[in-house]
């Protein structure tokens, strides 16, 4: 047995079990039916929002695609694009390790329409790059802005270092467009080459990849109560830290681990209109998309065997 290929998803599956414990403890005085009842006072407009943020989130995700594609020098049908984008983080963001289990869903795509297994790897490099980019920025400008949010996890005031770990995020940015304006080598590893991508892309990575995380983040403020909400960049700092904890945890869809962090961060507000706030953004951002995507999966296979077939 190889112990490495076990390793990160029996961490998945034990952080999956420490979080639910520390959930169940803090949710313990809570029933079913105060939870109903919290997403029952979601007004139809938190809903509507909620829905159509939804949308947004995954149409700029179907942007990273573009912009790799872009980027390599491949045309692809648009709406072929597009459903591939949706599909694949619609089932990696349910299993987990989105970077690998991306790579196999998008291999097995885009090598029907012609693509190399290198194209396809300097395609998920570039995501995921597009990805930690705008991570990165929408961070630096919440701790920049909102020093404070760290004082939601940590109880002591970290002001000063929180504005100073967001001028380093923001100081990343720049470098990263430094070096695009310099033209820097393409990186070599064994076979693999990544070239740096030119300030065109570079402009549409810090475009559209930081509206997923926007619109991601405003499914929950939509739907979260109204009282002591403590605003929509208080809501996308704290979700930035829930969202980072629950990727390096390798939790399938970061269950439990994700609500954990939400709701130490939004300690201040009722735990029953916060865990009904999350339980829509599960539906609407994980659980929605992860049966389209499965019907989805099944048509083009069904497709595919048929064209084989013919």
């Amino acid at each position: 047995m190889n112990w490495k290929r076990y390793f990160w998803p029996v961490v998945g599956i034990g952080a999956v079990i420490f979080s639910l414990l520390l959930l169940w403890h803090e949710l313990r005085g809570i029933s079913l039916d105060d939870v109903w009842d919290g997403m029952a006072a979601i007004p139809t407009r938190g809903w509507i929002l909620a829905g159509l943020s939804s949308l947004v989130a995954y149409a700029a995700l179907a942007g990273y695609d573009h912009i790799a594609l872009l980027h390599i020098g491949k045309k692809v049908s648009w709406l072929f694009v597009t459903l591939c984008s949706f599909t694949t983080y619609a089932l990696s963001h349910n299993i987990g390790g989105s970077v690998f289990s991306g790579a196999v869903i998008r291999y097995r795509a885009y090598g029907t329409r012609g693509l190399t297994g290198q194209e396809v790897g300097v395609l998920v490099a570039i995501c995921w790059i597009t990805f930690v980019l705008s991570t990165l920025l929408a961070s630096g400008l919440v701790l920049v802005f909102e020093p404070q949010i760290i004082d939601r996890f940590s109880g002591i005031a970290h002001h000063g270092l929180s504005e100073a770990a967001g001028i380093a995020m923001l100081v990343l940015i720049a470098a990263y467009v430094f070096g695009s304006w310099l033209h820097l080598r393409p990186l070599r590893i064994a076979g693999f080459q990544l070239h740096y991508p030119a300030l065109p892309i570079v402009a549409r990575q810090l475009l559209i990849g930081p509206i997923e995380l926007l619109a991601a983040a405003a499914i929950i403020f939509f739907t979260l109560p109204e009282v002591h909400n403590p605003g929509y960049f208080v809501v996308l700092g704290v979700f930035l830290v829930s969202f980072s904890v629950a990727q390096i945890s390798h939790a399938p869809g970061g269950l439990g681990v994700f609500e954990v962090v939400f709701l130490a961060g939004l300690s201040d507000m009722d735990p029953v209109g916060v865990v009904a706030a999350l339980l829509v953004f599960r539906l609407f951002y994980l659980i929605v998309p992860l049966f389209m995507g499965l019907g989805i999966v099944l048509f083009f296979e069904r497709s595919q065997f048929s064209r084989k077939e013919s």
